[in-house]
């Protein structure tokens, strides 16, 4: 860290979230279209060595910070009437369009955000906002998203913000346009639980200043926003490793939709920690889910069954699948864990509940929603989140559905 003549450089404020998680901020300059301080921030995960790694963060920042502002170069900023000049139209139909406002023929519509798109507008000024945070649904589960809810209401109620949500797939189904909906309410952030708006949508409300977090996005990020997600691989490799302990070998797997990369995670977990052992994946006992569903874990697990030689455990890419798994095992008079071993992932409410209770892997859900609540209001206040992905552990608990394999 630099002493005595030359720039003044921050030291860096490392802070402790609601969340548990460190927060690293460092000073990097005025932003040249608001003249606002900007930071560098990145979030490290709470656990052992949070600390140590939150002081690495730290030095990494500032030899960023000074990188940047040796190379800062003269921009002049896009502006709305150059936006209009562009597209032919007032200044007014473009702040409609940033506003999510009715009045603007639809052609003009898409023009203006196209426009908006290719040039990189940013919206310069401190625009009002309403004093809440918005979480964004593709398809909103219970047993999940109240859970993420709640971590999410945790940090926004510490500031004093009220916390609303949309399912974009009900909206989409009853053809309302989501997105704009979003920009009229202007709310200081939005929390998107998997992450699957176009670029367009994407593009928008980034020129509308509204900052993004994503919270287990399906896939690798096409688009500058932060990302929160569990350990997936970490928890699908625990969860091998505990059937491997239990002397079973011939493990069946009913993965979840492998274009998502949670799916991917746990299976390639699961996959390396069996070959580290010795016990390759047998790939006739692979069965791929499409939904994360029960009726998908009842169809895989009576095929697995129905097996010469069956599966002596099986991991399930989610607890639903799992209890499918459940009743194929019922419906073919194979007992849980007498005959079958099986694990499931996420800890939903149901698993402490089946009988046999399920052995899975955990989800920290609220956790994942406070810690993607405190990256949005880092972003809403002006802080520069570098885009980056947060993980945070997934724990393996273990409960009466699983069994030694010598116990049979």
């Amino acid at each position: 860290m630099a002493t005595g003549a030359g720039p003044r450089r921050s030291r860096g404020e490392i802070e402790r979230l609601p969340s548990g998680s460190l927060r690293v901020r460092v000073y990097d300059g005025l932003d040249p279209l608001t003249r606002r301080r900007r930071y560098l921030v990145e979030t490290v995960a709470a656990g052992p060595g949070a600390e140590d790694e939150a002081e690495r963060v730290r030095t990494g920042l500032l030899a960023r910070a000074e990188e940047r502002r040796d190379s800062v170069a003269d921009e002049r900023p896009l502006t709305v009437a150059a936006v209009a000049r562009l597209a032919g139209v007032s200044a007014p139909t473009v702040s409609k369009v940033l506003n999510g406002r009715a009045g603007v023929a639809p052609e003009t519509r898409r023009r203006i955000e196209r426009l908006l798109r290719e040039q990189g507008y940013r919206r310069p000024e401190k625009a009002a906002r309403a004093a809440s945070l918005e979480v964004l649904f593709y398809g909103l589960q219970a047993h999940v998203g109240v859970d993420l809810m709640r971590g999410v209401k945790r940090v926004a109620a510490g500031q004093g913000l009220a916390v609303a949500f949309t399912d974009a797939l009900q909206e989409e189904a009853a053809g309302r346009d989501w997105a704009r909906e979003i920009l009229n309410r202007r709310p200081a952030g939005v929390v998107v639980a998997h992450m699957g708006f176009t670029p367009e949508q994407h593009a928008l409300l980034a020129a509308s200043g509204i900052p993004l977090v994503a919270v287990d996005p399906p896939g690798e990020p096409i688009h500058p926003v932060p990302a929160v997600a569990a350990a997936n691989r970490q928890g699908g490799a625990d969860a091998a490793r505990h059937l491997l302990g239990l002397g079973h070998r011939r493990i069946g797997v009913v993965t979840g939709p492998l274009e998502r990369l949670c799916s991917r995670d746990r299976f390639d977990g699961a996959r390396a920690a069996l070959a580290a052992a010795g016990a390759a994946l047998d790939e006739r006992l692979v069965r791929t889910g499409m939904w994360f569903s029960y009726e998908e874990g009842l169809a895989h697990g009576r095929d697995l069954l129905r097996l010469a030689d069956p599966p002596t455990a099986v991991l399930c890419g989610n607890d639903l699948q799992a209890l499918g798994v459940y009743e194929a095992a019922r419906q073919a008079g194979v007992r849980i864990p007498g005959d079958l071993s099986v694990v499931g992932f996420d800890d939903i409410s149901y698993a402490r509940w089946c009988g046999p209770p399920l052995t899975t892997v955990r989800q920290p859900f609220a956790e994942l929603g406070a810690t993607a609540a405190d990256l949005v209001l880092a972003l809403a206040a002006g802080e520069a989140v570098a885009p980056a992905r947060v993980e945070l552990p997934a724990h393996l608990t273990v409960r009466a559905s699983t069994a030694p394999i010598a116990a049979r």
